[in-house]
């Protein structure tokens, strides 16, 4: 198995370009279930994620084609509903995008339960309820999720009782060939999810509202393949904006879109690294910064993403004084924390709450990809250690960033794989 090896000390300098979004990606691979007709998709990330997205539905009867590195011809006009595969099924939760795109084109659909990070339990009962607003009757047994349209499409209004992307996004798919209009209240307003609206309404859909709390989904008879373009990968680009900070380098990170990144962009400057935002790049300097403390809640966008809590404590453990990070979204994803303890950081968690006593010294140590943020974590924490550190389980980082080492030894990091001798691979899944 390989390993992710750190030599720390070295400040990252250059700039690096950011590969499209898996968050994005993903749901719009599965869309294309909904579409009589091929797809052509440009800046899809070379993860994990997508190589088994693509398995899946290949399994199922559609014809992928790679036409450049990063672009894919996707036909899904001889599809079967209900074919996918359990084992491939399992290793993803985007996977259970197929409840929507199979039940939106076919009104049914079965697969094995979706996979996710165990850092949260993370119930699909929104999804249900919009299900079940739609007319689909939801039977889920201990190996299998099936859903059955009864009568004809129609459409719903449904409000969420909490902000959920994967049932806004279940919605949308389950609705955008109905019978009729469908409203969905406190929608998500993620940048993937206008994405996905952006793609399906070039491939013929009605959707309006995308980015704001209420979505408008007005149903139609057929959609036709079209080309799309992935954003930029915003967690990708605040991984790289972190890493420059806590290494105190100078970093320009390349394709993002700087908007998305407000709430980072904010409290790096808060805690006093230099920013600047330009049409398509940001500049990260923090050179000879002494960085202050802050205080951090996780929330839904356009609030400070969860998925960006694991990078900003290792940058806090090198602010002088007492940060505090209020995890808003998943109740245990402070697991990590223990690595970083062992590297010599001082912080104490209680459940959803992290104190970090920063100013301290981190040393390398071998450490585990627990998940996928947490995992690109521990990398951001051996470029500022003393020493070595070796991070294993590293198929967790794989499965969400796009040549991570390589985009870090063009930044001058001294970073890189190693092969050991195979020992158990601790299975992980998306953490989105």
């Amino acid at each position: 198995m390989e390993k992710i090896v750190v030599k720390g000390g070295t400040p990252l300098f250059g700039s690096v370009d950011i590969s499209g979004m898996k968050n994005a990606a993903l749901p719009i691979i599965f869309a294309c279930v909904l579409v009589n007709g091929k797809c052509t998709i440009e800046n899809i990330p070379r993860v994990r994620d997508v190589e088994i997205s693509f398995q899946i539905l290949k399994g199922m009867g559609a014809v992928v084609n790679e036409v450049s590195r990063n672009t894919y011809e996707i036909d899904c006009s001889n599809i079967k509903a209900g074919t996918s595969s359990p084992a491939l099924v399992s290793k993803l939760r985007a996977s259970y995008y197929l409840w929507g795109t199979e039940f939106g084109r076919f009104g049914y659909t079965k697969t094995g339960h979706p996979g996710g990070c165990n850092f949260a339990d993370r119930p699909v009962d929104q999804h249900i309820k919009g299900f079940e607003a739609l007319g689909g009757r939801v039977v889920s047994e201990t190996d299998f999720v099936e859903i059955h349209r009864d009568g004809e499409s129609k459409g719903a209004n449904i409000y969420f009782d909490v902000v959920t992307v994967g049932g806004t996004v279940n919605v949308m798919l389950a609705s955008v060939l109905s019978g009729g209009v469908t409203i969905i209240e406190n929608a998500a307003r993620e940048p993937h999810i206008v994405d996905l609206a952006i793609f399906l309404n070039r491939c013929g859909a009605k959707i309006t509202g995308a980015g704001t709390e209420i979505i408008k989904v007005r149903g139609v008879k057929e959609l036709h393949g079209c080309t799309h373009d992935i954003i930029p990968d915003m967690i990708e680009a605040g991984t790289f904006m972190i890493a420059a900070a806590a290494t105190r380098g100078a970093v320009t990170v390349n394709n993002v879109i700087p908007k998305h990144m407000e709430s980072l962009s904010a409290k790096l400057e808060e805690i006093g690294v230099t920013i600047e935002e330009l049409d398509d790049s940001i500049r990260v300097d923090a050179t000879g910064s002494s960085f202050r403390p802050t205080r951090i809640k996780t929330m839904p966008y356009p609030g400070f993403p969860t998925d960006m809590q694991p990078q900003m404590c290792v940058l806090l453990t090198q602010a002088s004084g007492q940060s505090m990070i209020t995890e808003g979204i998943y109740e245990t994803r402070f697991r990590y924390v223990d690595d970083l303890v062992r590297m010599g950081a001082q912080i104490k968690v209680d459940t959803r709450r992290a104190i970090i006593t920063g100013g301290t010294e981190l040393h390398g140590a071998d450490v585990t990809a627990l998940d996928l943020r947490a995992g690109v974590a521990m990398v951001i924490a051996g470029l500022i250690a003393d020493g070595e550190t070796s991070i294993s389980n590293i198929y967790c980082i794989e499965r969400g960033y796009d040549d991570l080492v390589g985009k870090l030894t063009g930044l001058g990091a001294n970073v890189f794989h190693v092969t050991v001798p195979d020992e158990a691979v601790k299975e992980c899944a998306p953490c989105e």
